[in-house]
């Protein structure tokens, strides 16, 4: 969907990525309204270093090429679809992408920042991680402001920003979003970062039991193993031969990590949108004692870039949200892209609550769905390249 996004200093065409003109959301919402809003009312001073956390579709960074006296704001974010977004955007919007320095969550952050806005994240560990990462370039006159939805803002979200920056207030609610305002407090007893997390699997899941998993902020369950992948491992197949085998939407590559261990000569791609879960399965996958030759490392939008029939497997666990919003537009592109790039007889294992209801998908892509495995929350579903 593309749609035309009034802020107070330009009116911009903005789309997500990948752009879909059947898409119905959106790729700003009115918490990031309300903060070029407040920027424009207060007068913040954007001539220096403007750092923006978490800006899901480049909204913000689009908008604020164009505020006067800005010299191009320094976006970082997780994902790798919300770069992508930013860069169509600002083209979009005729903006000089080299005045825009796009940094991953991975990425060392700017030396000194003078104003920080986060977009709040829906995880509060990579809320934490982003901070704590960004605290030692603020000083006494750096801007902090947060936004977000009424719904996203919690009481441990402020207690984050008080205790990682400084005192913090927030404003009131308007059009059911909300500012967070932080002073920075130039030597705050802040704690040492608790990530990475690291941790060992539990028994019972075969030859990964017992083995050690690295977990980057804001990868999903990272503290524990969550119990949809704990099935899927105990369902896992095993590639015989040189099988070119991918663990799509890795997370902290504990899948692709297991069929490694028990196939020794497959070769083993992870893919993630997610830096910080790429970099959680690299890390997950040499903890292994694994060969570093055997395995690749892909950020990007699924499958996309690798070549038509290609791969001999495909194991996924496809997320069902984008943000706040449910959608089953990602396991739709997921499962397009796995057809593509399976060679011939070649297999899809996806897992999924059984409400989800992938088998039809994946009959109306392949032709055929067959049920691995199943209990009273999830399947494990198999399709093969016809």
């Amino acid at each position: 969907m593309t749609d035309r996004m009034v802020t107070p200093w330009s009116e911009l065409a903005l789309t997500r990525f990948p752009a879909d003109p059947r898409e119905r959301l959106r790729a700003w919402d009115a918490s990031d309204d309300y903060l070029l809003g407040h920027l424009a009312e207060s007068g913040t001073d954007l001539s220096g270093t403007v750092v923006i956390v978490g800006d899901r579709w480049g909204a913000l960074t689009t908008a604020l090429t164009t505020a006067p006296g800005s010299h191009g704001p320094t976006q970082i974010t997780d994902s790798f679809l919300a770069q992508e977004a930013t860069r169509a955007n600002l083209r979009r919007a005729g903006a000089d992408e080299d005045s825009v320095r796009l940094l991953t969550t991975q990425d060392p952050p700017p030396e000194r920042v003078d104003v920080l806005l986060v977009r709040v994240p829906k995880s509060l560990a990579l809320l934490e991680d982003q901070l704590l990462r960004l605290a030692p370039t603020l000083h006494e006159g750096t801007v902090v402001v947060g936004t977000g939805m009424v719904k996203e803002i919690h009481t441990s979200t402020l207690k984050l920003f008080e205790r990682i920056v400084g005192p913090t207030r927030t404003s009131l609610a308007e059009r059911k979003a909300r500012l967070i305002h932080a002073t920075v407090d130039p030597s705050p007893d802040r704690g040492a970062s608790p990530w990475p997390y690291r941790y060992e699997l539990p028994d019972g899941i075969g030859r990964a039991s017992g083995r050690p998993v690295v977990n980057h902020a804001g990868v999903f369950c990272a503290e524990r193993l969550d119990i949809g992948t704990r099935f899927l491992l105990r369902h896992l197949p095993e590639p015989s031969g040189t099988a070119r085998v991918v663990d799509l939407g890795c997370g902290n590559g504990v899948v692709g990590t297991a069929v490694a261990l028990s196939a020794p000569e497959a070769e083993l791609l992870f893919v993630d949108e997610s830096f910080q879960a790429v970099a959680s399965a690299e890390a997950t996958y040499r903890g292994n004692g694994l060969p570093a030759g055997r395995a690749e490392f892909r950020v990007g939008d699924g499958l996309a870039g690798i070549a038509d029939e290609s791969v001999d497997l495909v194991l996924n666990n496809p997320p069902f949200h984008t943000h706040q919003a449910t959608t089953d537009a990602t396991a739709w592109r997921m499962f397009t892209g796995a057809r593509r790039a399976l060679r011939p007889g070649g297999e899809l294992y996806v897992i999924g609550n059984r409400h989800l209801g992938y088998h039809i998908k994946l009959r109306k892509l392949f032709g055929n769905s067959q049920l691995v495995a199943s209990d009273a929350k999830f399947v494990v579903l198999k399709a093969v390249k016809q």
